[in-house]
């Protein structure tokens, strides 16, 4: 596969030309299970959001960087904090609560050397911030983004378009 020029310019169409939930409509189930979950009030909707673009970053997805930058956006989030999460640890912009939750997301979407990604001391910071279910809650948030990563590398939406049709 031939690589494309750093200074080539990115198409505003998406790779794949038919929407996939259209394709597969099972999806719209699973995705609206996955929205209540994540949406059941355990855990603030921005720390989810903080974590989901968190996970875009760290994946290289334009699109769902984008989206989840808007989501903060809309949602009042100042632009520090919205920015600074790509340098969250030296930000003085989070909670604890926020900081184990990015620290969560590191530790999934990122290969770790030392082994097991997800340590017994992360794992105990992060329960001392978040009571069992909303711990459970911020694992199932990471999970909705993990879910949603492969149609964003591989059908590639447009970035900045509707969030509930990218494909046009």
């Amino acid at each position: 596969m031939e690589a494309r020029s750093i200074t080539a310019e990115v198409p505003m169409v998406p790779r794949m030309p038919e929407d996939p939930a259209a394709l597969v409509p099972e999806l719209a189930e699973v995705s609206a299970a996955l929205f209540r979950v994540t949406g059941n009030g355990s855990v603030p909707r921005s720390t989810i959001s903080l974590v989901q673009l968190r996970a875009g970053q760290l994946v290289g997805s334009t699109y769902l960087t984008v989206l989840h930058t808007g989501f903060l956006r809309k949602a009042g989030e100042p632009e520090e904090r919205i920015t600074s999460v790509a340098s969250w640890p030296d930000s003085p912009y989070f909670t604890g609560a926020e900081r184990a939750a990015l620290a969560l997301a590191d530790a999934v979407f990122r290969p770790s050397a030392a082994g097991e990604r997800v340590s017994d001391e992360l794992y105990a910071q992060a329960a001392g911030h978040y009571e069992p279910k909303a711990l459970a809650t911020l694992m199932f948030a990471i999970g909705q983004v993990g879910f949603f990563i492969p149609v964003a590398l591989i059908a590639k939406p447009v970035p900045g378009r509707s969030f509930t049709d990218p494909w046009k």
